[in-house]
C-alpha cells in the first residue's frame, strides 16, 4: 500500500494520521474543505520543519487538495483519478454533539447525503480497492457494560443518529456491490494539535489563562481516552490487514468520568481542582457512558495502545507551551460551517 487518500485532513485525526502515514514511507492525497489550519493544528508539518531530511529519506509525500463532499465532488474525484489511491479513509463529518440539535440538517446534509454521493462515485472508479469509514461510537447511545462491535444502533443526538444512518447505507453497498469498506470506531481521541474546544486542550489552556473550565454537568460521564498516535496506528493496521465489511474498536482499558481527567490535569499543571472548573447544566442527549471493546482489533490486527495517559496529558501540555502564543491566536471555541 503505497499510495492513501485522506478526506478531511485538516482535522485532528486526519492530519494526525497523514503524518503517521508519511513516516511510514506512504504517499498522501489529503482533501478538506477548507485551506490548511495554523501550524500548530498540522502534525505532518512539525516533521517537516524540525526533522533533518536525510535521516528520512524514505519519508511519504504529500499533496492537498480544497474541495467541499457537499459541493466539489467533482473536484475530489478528479484529484483521487490522478492520484490513484490505495486505499481512501475518509475522516470528514460534521463532528459537534451539541450543535447539531440546532442545525440538524447541516449534519444530515454531509454525514448523510454527501457521504451517499461519495460511495456511488467511488464504487464506479476503476482503481478502487479499499475504503476505511472513520465511525464513531455516539451510534450506540448511552450503554452498560463493554460495547461490541455488533451492537445494536441507539443514537440519542442528530449528529448520532446521521453518523449511524450513513454507516447503515454502507452496509447496504457492502451487501449489494461488495463495496469494499472497513469501519474504525474509537473512544476519545486526544493529543497535541487537537482543536482547542476539546476537552484536554481546553482544560489545560483554561489554567494556563487563568479562565474557569465550565464542566457540564459536574463532569460525571465516563469515557475512555486514547492517544492519536495510538489511533493513526490501529487505523493503517485495519487498512493493511482488516476484513471487508468489518468494524474494528479502538480503546484502551482506562475507563473514568470527565471529572477525574481534568483533575488529572489540574494535578499535573500544578492547579487546584476547585479553582480552575465551574459547574454548569449537562448537554442535552448526552451520553452517560460508551466504553468499547477492542479485542477484535488487538486479536485480529495485532495491535495493542502504548501512549499512556499521563504521557498524553504531558505531551499535551508540552506542545501548548511550545505553540502557546500562536494558540493564542487561534479560535478556542467551535465555529460551525454549514
Amino acid at each position: 500500500m503505497n499510495r492513501i487518500l485522506v478526506i478531511g485532513s485538516n482535522s485532528f485525526s486526519g492530519a494526525s494520521f497523514v503524518e503517521h502515514l508519511l513516516a511510514s514511507s506512504i504517499d498522501v492525497l489529503g482533501v478538506s474543505r477548507s485551506e490548511e489550519p495554523a501550524g500548530c493544528f498540522l502534525p505532518y508539518r512539525w516533521s517537516a520543519e524540525t526533522d533533518d531530511a536525510s535521516r528520512h529519506p524514505a519519508r511519504g509525500s504529500f499533496q492537498f487538495v480544497r474541495a467541499d463532499l457537499n459541493t466539489d465532488l467533482d473536484v475530489l474525484m478528479a484529484a483521487a483519478d490522478a492520484f490513484k489511491p490505495d486505499c481512501v479513509v475518509n475522516f470528514s463529518a460534521q463532528g459537534m454533539v451539541a450543535q447539531s440539535w440546532e442545525n440538524p440538517l447541516h449534519w444530515f446534509q454531509t454525514n448523510v447525503m454527501a457521504n451517499v454521493a461519495l460511495s456511488d462515485r467511488l464504487r464506479k472508479a476503476p482503481w478502487f480497492r479499499r475504503y476505511i469509514h472513520v465511525g464513531t461510537p455516539e451510534v450506540y447511545g448511552s450503554c452498560s457494560g463493554l460495547v461490541r462491535e455488533d451492537s445494536p444502533f441507539n443514537p440519542s443526538t442528530p449528529y448520532a443518529a446521521s453518523r449511524a444512518a450513513c454507516d447503515m447505507h454502507l452496509r447496504t453497498y457492502f451487501r449489494q456491490y461488495g463495496f469494499p469498506v472497513l469501519w474504525t470506531r474509537s473512544a476519545n481521541v486526544y493529543g497535541p494539535g487537537q482543536q482547542l474546544y476539546r476537552i484536554i486542550p481546553r482544560a489545560i489552556l483554561c489554567v494556563k489563562t487563568g479562565v474557569k473550565l465550565q464542566l457540564h454537568g459536574g463532569g460525571h460521564s465516563v469515557r475512555s481516552f486514547i492517544h492519536i498516535r495510538d489511533v493513526a496506528e490501529a487505523t493503517l493496521a485495519v487498512a493493511l490487514r482488516g476484513g471487508h465489511g468489518e468494524t474494528y474498536h479502538l480503546s484502551t482499558s482506562l475507563h473514568l468520568s470527565i471529572r477525574d481527567l481534568v483533575e488529572r490535569i489540574c494535578a499535573r499543571m500544578g492547579v487546584a481542582f476547585e479553582d480552575a472548573v465551574e459547574i454548569v447544566d449537562d448537554r442535552p442527549g448526552k451520553d452517560a457512558a460508551y466504553l468499547l471493546d477492542s479485542t477484535r482489533a488487538r486479536e485480529e490486527l495485532g495491535w495493542n495502545d502504548k501512549v499512556s495517559l499521563d504521557k498524553g496529558i504531558d505531551e499535551c501540555i508540552e506542545w501548548m507551551d511550545r505553540d502557546f502564543e500562536e494558540i493564542l491566536r487561534q479560535p478556542q471555541d467551535y465555529v460551525h460551517k454549514p
